[in-house]
C-alpha cells in the first residue's frame, strides 16, 4: 500500500439477530392454556389457565408458584414439561411474520438464533412443527441471563416482546427491538429501554434491510 492511501474499511461482523420465542415467534397462549388445563386435571389442583397465559415470558417456575406450594414446584415443573408436547405443540400457531422475519435475516447472509426461557427441547418442537428454521436454539435463559447466549453468538440485535427481553438485549450490548405482541404494552417496552418498537414481526424485514444497509456502509 502506498503512503497516503486510504485504509480499507473494516469488514463488519456477520449479522446475527436473536429472537425470543413465546409471543414473539409463536402465539403460545392456546398451547400453554391447554397444558395448564391438563396439569390441573391430572393433579386436581386449581389453575386459572386464562390468567396464567396473561403472564407469559418468565420461567415456568414463577407461574407454578401461583398454584402450588414451593416444595411441589420441581415435581409439577417436570410433570408439566412431560405433558407439554402432547397438549401444547399442535394448538400453537406462528405469530404473523415469524417465518418471514427469520428468513429475512438469513437472506441477508446473517444468522437467526432463538434465545428463550422455555426449555430447549420443547422450543425445538414448536419451531420444527411450524417450519421455522433458525440457525441455533438456546433455551433456559430469562431476562439478563439471555445476554450470555447473545454475546456468545455475537448478536447485534435481539427481538422480543417482554421487558425481560429488553433487559437481556441491553445487558448483552445488543440493539433491543421490541414487538408489543405479548403481555407488555409499547409504553412498558419503551420505558424499559427498547431501542426500536415495531407493531409486529411483519415490519421486521424492512427495518432489518435498512439496519443492515447502514451497518455495512
Amino acid at each position: 500500500m502506498t503512503s497516503g492511501s486510504p485504509s480499507p474499511s473494516p469488514i463488519p461482523p456477520q449479522l446475527t439477530v436473536g429472537f425470543d420465542l413465546d409471543m414473539t415467534l409463536i402465539d403460545s397462549r392456546p398451547g400453554i392454556k391447554a397444558a395448564y388445563e391438563a396439569l390441573s386435571a391430572k393433579t386436581g389442583a386449581y389453575i386459572n389457565a386464562d390468567e396464567a397465559i396473561t403472564r407469559l415470558g418468565p420461567p415456568l417456575e414463577e407461574e407454578l408458584a401461583y398454584w402450588f406450594p414451593e416444595e411441589e414446584i420441581p415435581a409439577m415443573r417436570d410433570l408439566y414439561r412431560e405433558m407439554y408436547v402432547d397438549h401444547a405443540i399442535l394448538p400453537t400457531p406462528a405469530m404473523p411474520g415469524a417465518r418471514e422475519a427469520v428468513k429475512a435475516v438469513q437472506a441477508l447472509g446473517g444468522r437467526a438464533i432463538v434465545v428463550t426461557a422455555k426449555n430447549e427441547p420443547n422450543a425445538r418442537h414448536h419451531l420444527e412443527h411450524l417450519g421455522i428454521e433458525p440457525d441455533a436454539v438456546i433455551g433456559w435463559l430469562w431476562a439478563e441471563a439471555k445476554a450470555k447466549a447473545l454475546r456468545e453468538y455475537g448478536a447485534q440485535v435481539y427481538v422480543g416482546d417482554h421487558i425481560g427481553d429488553v433487559r437481556g438485549a441491553r445487558t448483552a450490548g445488543a440493539l433491543s427491538v421490541a414487538v408489543p405482541t405479548g403481555p407488555c404494552a409499547e409504553s412498558e417496552l419503551r420505558e424499559a429501554g427498547a431501542d426500536v418498537v415495531l407493531t409486529d414481526l411483519t415490519e421486521l424485514p424492512q427495518w432489518l434491510a435498512e439496519y443492515e444497509r447502514t451497518r455495512t456502509v
